[in-house]
C-alpha cells in the first residue's frame, strides 16, 4: 500500500466529483427498491418465483459484467454510463405496465444488465479523469462520498416510498423510478472523459494494447484478463475487493430476517435496518481517515468487520444492531479502500476491464455466499449465519499480516500519473 498525496480541488474536479455524487444519488432514488418484492407477491408469485428472479438478476450480471468492461475502455465509459440507467429504466417501466413473471424475468435481466454497464466504467472513468487532472489521491475520498450519495438516495427511496404507493399504486411508483433513471442519465452526460495516455504507463505492460486507445474490444478484453493473470498486485488487490465487498454485500440481504429473530414487530424492522444504513453512510464519509491507514490498520479494520458482525448477531437483542452497523460502516470503508487500490495497481488502457472483472468475482461470491449462508441458517440459525460469514474477514486480516509488506495507505497520489 502507498501513502497518498492529496492535491487541492481546481473547477474540473469540483465538476467530476459533484457529478459523480448526482449521478450516485439518482442512480439509487429508486422508490421501487423497497417494495419490488411487495410488488411481486401482490401479482401472485410465490416465493420460490421471487427467489427465482433473483438468481436470474445476478445471472445477468454476472454475464455482462466483464464484457461491457471491455466495451466502455473501447467505445467510451460516459456513453455507457448514459445508457445504463436507460436500460434500466426500460426493466422498471415493464414491471409495471406488464406485470407478470415473465415481464419481472425480463426486467431483472435489463437491470442487471444495467448494473453490469456502470460497473468497471464508472470507477474507471473517475480515476482517469482525477489522474489527469493531477488529483488520484483524491480517488478513495470522492468515491467514498459517492456511495455515500447513493445510500442517501436509498434512503430517501424508502421515506418517499409509502406516500407514493398511497397517492398514485404501482403505476406511480414505477413512473418516479423511471424519472429518477432519465435524470440520472441527462447527469451522466456532464462527465468530461479524456481517454488517450499522456505520458509513459507505469509499471509491466497489461498487453500488447498497453498505450494504445484504438485497440478492439476483444483484444482489450484479452489485454485486460492478462493484466490480472500475469500480475500478482493487480490479482491481488482483485481478490480482496471481491471478498471484501461480498460477504457484507450478501449479508445485508438478510438483516431483516435476523431483526425478527431478535423478537422484534415488524414495524420495527425498518428502524433497525436505518440503523446499518446510517453505518454505512458514515463508513463512506471516513475514507479520508482510512486513507491513512497502513497494512496493518487495514487488517485491524477488517477485523473490526469480523468480531462486530459476529458479536451483533450472536448478540440475539436489538441492541447487537449498534454493533452491526459500526460492521456494516467498516466493511464500507474497508470497500472503497479496496477499491482504490486496485484502481493504483491497475497499468494500461482496460482500466475498465480489470475492474470488471473484479465485479464478476464479487458477484460470484455473493452467489457463494447465499448459498452457504442457507446452508448454515437452516441448521442453526441466522445469528450463527451471520457469525460464520464474517469469518473471511479475520482469514484475509491475518494474511494481510503475515505478508510482512511495508506498511503503506491504499490508493496512490503522483506516482499514478500517466495510467490510463
Amino acid at each position: 500500500m502507498i501513502r497518498i498525496v492529496s492535491h487541492g480541488p481546481d473547477p474540473a474536479v469540483r465538476r467530476l466529483t459533484l457529478t459523480l455524487y448526482g449521478y450516485a444519488f439518482l442512480s439509487d432514488l429508486v422508490l421501487l427498491y423497497p417494495l419490488y418484492v411487495v410488488f411481486f407477491a401482490d401479482t401472485g408469485l410465490s416465493v420460490g418465483q421471487i427467489s427465482s428472479l433473483f438468481v436470474i438478476w445476478s445471472a445477468a450480471g454476472i454475464l455482462v459484467e466483464v464484457p461491457s468492461g471491455a466495451w466502455a475502455d473501447v467505445v467510451s465509459r460516459r456513453l455507457l454510463l448514459g445508457l445504463a440507467p436507460l436500460v434500466t429504466a426500460g426493466g422498471y417501466a415493464l414491471w409495471v405496465l406488464a406485470p407478470s413473471y415473465p415481464a419481472f424475468a425480463f426486467g431483472f435481466l435489463l437491470w442487471g444488465a444495467g448494473g453490469a454497464l456502470v460497473s468497471g466504467a464508472l470507477e474507471a472513468l473517475v480515476w482517469t479523469e482525477l489522474d489527469r487532472l493531477g488529483a488520484a489521491g483524491r480517488y478513495a475520498r470522492v468515491l467514498g462520498r459517492a456511495r455515500t450519495a447513493g445510500v442517501l438516495g436509498v434512503v430517501l427511496s424508502g421515506v418517499l416510498a409509502g406516500p407514493v404507493l398511497a397517492a398514485g399504486g404501482y403505476p406511480a411508483i414505477g413512473a418516479a423510478s423511471v424519472l429518477a433513471c432519465l435524470l440520472a442519465t441527462a447527469v451522466a452526460a456532464r462527465f468530461p472523459e479524456h481517454r488517450r495516455c499522456t505520458a509513459a504507463s507505469v509499471g509491466p505492460p497489461s498487453g500488447p494494447d498497453d498505450d494504445d486507445g484504438d485497440a478492439g474490444w476483444w483484444e482489450t478484453l484479452r489485454a485486460g484478463v492478462t493484466q490480472v493473470r500475469t500480475h500478482p498486485p493487480v490479482r491481488g488487490a482483485v481478490l480482496l475487493v471481491a471478498v471484501v465487498a461480498a460477504d457484507w454485500g450478501a449479508l445485508d440481504e438478510f438483516t431483516p430476517l435476523l431483526a425478527l429473530d431478535t423478537g422484534v414487530g415488524a414495524q420495527v424492522v425498518p428502524l433497525l435496518l436505518l440503523l446499518l444504513w446510517a453505518g454505512v453512510t458514515v463508513g463512506g464519509l471516513l475514507t479520508p481517515v482510512g486513507e491513512r491507514l497502513g497494512g496493518r490498520g487495514y487488517a485491524g479494520l477488517l477485523t473490526v468487520v469480523a468480531v462486530a458482525l459476529a458479536g451483533g448477531a450472536l448478540l440475539r437483542h436489538p441492541a447487537g444492531f449498534v454493533l452491526l452497523a459500526v460492521a456494516f460502516g467498516a466493511a464500507q470503508l474497508a470497500t472503497v479502500l479496496a477499491d482504490a487500490r486496485l484502481q493504483a495497481r491497475i497499468t494500461g488502457s482496460n482500466r475498465a476491464t480489470v475492474t470488471s472483472l473484479a465485479g464478476m468475482a464479487t458477484d460470484v461470491l455473493i452467489i457463494v455466499t447465499y448459498g452457504a449462508y442457507g446452508l448454515v441458517a437452516t441448521a442453526a440459525g441466522n445469528a450463527v449465519a451471520f457469525a460464520v460469514t464474517a469469518g473471511p474477514y479475520l482469514i484475509v486480516a491475518l494474511a494481510l499480516l503475515r505478508r510482512r509488506r511495508r506498511p503503506a495507505a491504499v490508493t496512490t497520489g503522483v506516482a499514478a500519473r500517466g495510467r490510463c
